[in-house]
């Protein structure tokens, strides 16, 4: 019996298929195109849409566990739906779901609603599942780190509620974890809710202080303005998803990204290191551009 990854092609799904490889574990890797990535040796790859349903059955047999991870789409909810309905039909009960952190105060922001009705649907069933709730991703700060080097301005519009962005480095590690704890288990355990933040507590000049640091020169927090966010998202992808983004920033700014009491401390004790630093991710990024 093996273990299922999808998003297998992603940023954080790639890490985890690298990761469970390593540790020797048996990897299914789901992809909708064969050969769009190459994946370690013992690593099999698997063709299905995560909408088509005879595709994914047959995906999910001869599985013992699952990992769930589905992209920010318009159709995010059907497919992960569809996926753990397919998961219980194959008796599979070792899950491990990658939802979003606070998913269930940040109402009005479709991806995050959409996942805390997945998260709803794993409680309401009692799917044997370890949901994992990443804050924002250390990682999302690419997209904009060559504005920051060429205009000396950090724009994301996170406010100063507070956010403990947290290294997709650190998600995968943690993820791999969980999932071998519920692979080698002799049976199903219980459910767990892990919020996955990193270390530091960021706001938007505060970010800005990180970059100036690792720079050697100033540089500057753009504001709060989410609309000129949305706009600038627009310009480079579907004005639905830039939409939604920009409510999260507003909600970021509202609400804070930050995990409960103790949330540092258990990751630490899973990864059994520290976790990684803002500061340690930007000075990487500054080094490798």
């Amino acid at each position: 019996m093996s273990i299922l990854v999808t998003g297998a092609t992603g940023t954080i799904g790639s890490l985890i298929v690298q990761g469970l490889a390593n540790a020797g574990a048996e990897v299914k890797a789901l992809v909708r195109q064969s050969g769009k990535r190459a994946f370690p040796a013992g690593v099999t790859e698997v063709v299905a849409d995560m909408t088509d349903v005879p595709s994914m059955r047959a995906a999910l047999s001869s599985v013992r566990t699952l990992f769930l991870l589905n992209a920010v789409t318009p159709d995010e909810v059907t497919q992960a739906l569809i996926t753990l309905n397919l998961a219980r039909e194959a008796g599979i009960e070792r899950v491990v779901y990658l939802s979003v952190i606070h998913a269930d105060r940040y109402t009005n922001v479709p991806h995050f609603t959409g996942k805390h009705t997945v998260e709803r649907m794993i409680e309401g069933l009692d799917i044997p599942a370890t949901i994992l709730r990443p804050a924002y991703f250390m990682q999302n700060e690419f997209m904009v780190q060559q504005a920051i080097q060429d205009y000396g301005v950090y724009p994301m519009p996170i406010g100063s509620a507070g956010v403990s962005m947290i290294d997709t480095r650190d998600i995968a590690d943690i993820a791999v974890a969980e999932l071998l704890r519920r692979d080698n288990a002799p049976g199903a355990l219980e459910r767990v809710t892990l919020e996955l933040v990193g270390p530091n507590v960021l706001t938007g000049a505060s970010a800005a202080q990180v970059w100036s640091a690792a720079l050697g020169r100033e540089i500057t927090y753009g504001g709060d303005d989410v609309a000129a966010f949305e706009a600038q998202m627009a310009s480079f992808g579907p004005s639905w998803m830039a939409y939604d983004m920009r409510l999260m920033m507003a909600g970021i700014q509202m609400h804070g990204m930050q995990g409960t009491e103790g949330a540092v401390e258990r990751l630490q004790a899973i990864l059994g290191r520290p976790l990684r630093s803002y500061e340690d991710f930007v000075r990487e990024a500054v080094g490798e551009a």
